[in-house]
């Protein structure tokens, strides 16, 4: 291997380990009353491809789902499958690994192809091991999503995409996940 392709392999090297990538997601689902229920939402859980396992917690009526290597989540795709089981995330939390990442209040971070807009934060630098709360609807109840709409003026909180408060073309259909600390 020659001295420059030998350089080229360590750069991917390093750029892939600066990825952020979501190792876990903590949900609890309203709307259980018995052990088929948990039961449901764990086989609806299991069906995604990229989830590795779930851990469910019939008392807090909670999961954990842990991801298989270098997955990319989708928390709709997580929330829609509780749906589909009859039920509705009361609350959703990732645990996201990442190198050093400057994030500042209310603004947005693109953290390796999923774009996060932080709220009620406040400027800093994240690293190693984070947890994130979602607070999109869906992900918190109405009254929570409408308390949190005090810690944004942009309307992409609202609607979850890209709007005319961010940087790309108004109207774009770029997700984005509204997360706190």
């Amino acid at each position: 291997m020659t001295y420059q392709k030998w350089l080229m392999a360590i750069a991917l090297l390093c750029t892939i380990q600066l990825k952020a990538q979501v190792s876990l997601v903590t949900l609890q689902a309203s709307g259980l009353t018995c052990s088929m229920c948990s039961n449901a939402i764990n086989k609806a859980l299991l069906s995604i491809d990229y989830v590795d396992r779930v851990t469910a917690n019939i008392k807090e009526s909670s999961f954990v789902i842990r991801f298989k290597p270098a997955a990319i989540v989708n928390f709709d795709q997580l929330k829609k499958k509780v749906e589909d089981a009859g039920f509705f995330v009361a609350q959703m939390e990732a645990t996201i690994v990442t190198n050093r990442i400057a994030i500042s209040n209310d603004a947005h971070v693109d953290i390796n192809g999923t774009m996060y807009h932080f709220l009620n934060t406040g400027d800093k630098v994240i690293e190693g091991e984070i947890h994130v709360r979602l607070l999109d609807k869906g992900f918190v109840s109405v009254k929570d999503f409408k308390r949190n709409a005090r810690f944004t003026k942009m309307n992409c909180y609202q609607i979850g995409y890209m709007g005319s408060c961010c940087k790309k073309t108004p109207g774009s259909s770029t997700r984005i996940y509204h997360v706190t600390i």
